[in-house]
């Protein structure tokens, strides 16, 4: 195994947010979250902006992102 084999599948992963869906365009285990830096496996992944393109740890993480940007 070279040394790039293998290499997203416990890393972050790159990903093209979606509406309502995403797309992995590199493996891995986690994304960060855009506010936080908290890692986020991809199976708890429900938060994004497909604007910005930016994950979220939760709900709350968002709006906070939502009104920090927006100004309120």
């Amino acid at each position: 195994m070279n040394r790039f084999e293998g290499a997203g599948r416990g890393g972050e992963a790159k990903i093209r947010f979606l509406d309502g869906d995403f797309q992995v365009i590199v493996p891995g285990a986690f994304v960060t979250c855009a506010v936080t830096g908290m890692r986020i496996p991809l199976s708890d992944l429900r938060y994004w902006s497909v604007d910005r393109q930016e994950a979220y740890a939760d709900a709350a993480t968002s709006l906070k992102r939502e009104r920090e940007l927006s100004g309120r």
